[in-house]
């Protein structure tokens, strides 16, 4: 579509798109979540999965739409019929539509924080796909009552129990936030290209789930595009292609143990998140390099409208 329309009329189209997917499936499976609360039919819960995965169809068009090409790096060990747990550096919001957007990973869920159940579409849609709403325990709380470390996980362990019905791939941003030059000056990261990674949350969330996934899915995401904006230089026709690559670590070999309590697990596994890091950014140059070498004029041509 990008050589026949003019790249505004593609990016228009393709957001548009993506806007009306969301709407239309969001409301579909927001029906369907309601019937499944109050009939207690497990046929619903089935149909929920079937619409979502069709939102996740609708992703990968509205890219197409809007003159995007995906370069994609997927380890023949990755399955539709798998459980996993994803990590990888977060730049927009489109990021979600992206990794939604891979045929071969399971229905992407996400760890969502308590206040966006009451969000339309996205918090309903959520509730109804039995997506973990997390309420962790204050600072202050756990200071006066350790045990409320633990009961955080256990909480969140018996809402991940649904996930064994699905295959799933539980979605966790180890940043914490978007990628921007700013935040990355105040947090002095050692990385040209990424924040820091959180590694609490992605031990937690390891710690939740190592009794139901097969593994990790290190993930590299990389935007072509000659503006720093993501999501604008979408709705413009300027983002021309993102490289998605993804590297498997069965569970067998993941460093797991209690991250709370252990101080020698959690030395260790900061250790090994800060490693993961550093071979991420050092890809990412490699990636946006070798994309140059490949499309030397791709920034001229995003310029064009």
């Amino acid at each position: 579509m990008r050589n026949m329309l003019p790249n505004w009329i593609c990016g228009a189209i393709g957001a548009l798109w993506l806007v009306l997917n969301t709407v239309f499936w969001g409301l579909i499976i927001l029906i369907l979540g309601l019937l499944k609360w109050a009939l207690r039919i497990k046929l619903l819960s089935s149909l929920l999965h079937r619409a979502y995965r069709k939102w996740c169809v609708g992703n990968r068009i509205g890219l197409q739409l809007g003159g995007v090409t995906l370069h994609v790096t997927m380890p023949n060990e990755v399955s539709v019929n798998g459980w996993y747990l994803l990590i990888s550096n977060h730049i927009s919001w489109l990021d979600i539509v992206v990794l939604s957007a891979q045929e071969v990973l399971p229905a992407p869920k996400f760890f969502l924080k308590d206040e966006l159940k009451y969000v339309p579409l996205i918090g309903t849609g959520a509730w109804a796909l039995d997506m973990p709403f997390m309420k962790r325990a204050s600072k202050s709380a756990v200071a006066k009552n350790p045990k409320l470390k633990r009961m955080d996980v256990e909480r969140t362990k018996q809402s991940c129990q649904n996930f064994r019905h699905h295959p799933t791939t539980v979605i966790n941003f180890a940043e914490g936030t978007r990628f921007t030059q700013g935040k990355r000056h105040r947090q002095s990261s050692p990385y040209p290209n990424l924040l820091k990674p959180k590694a609490g949350g992605t031990a937690f969330a390891l710690d939740v789930l190592s009794a139901q996934i097969d593994g990790l899915l290190n993930t590299v995401l990389v935007y072509h595009s000659a503006q720093k904006h993501i999501c604008r230089a979408f709705m413009m026709g300027k983002l021309t292609a993102v490289s998605v690559e993804i590297e498997f670590t069965p569970l067998t070999q993941l460093p797991l143990g209690d991250y709370q309590l252990d101080k020698q697990y959690r030395i260790q596994f900061q250790a090994y998140m800060n490693q993961l890091w550093s071979e991420k950014s050092r890809r990412i140059a490699v990636i946006e390099e070798d994309y140059r070498s490949a499309n030397y004029d791709y920034e001229e041509e995003a310029g064009q409208l």
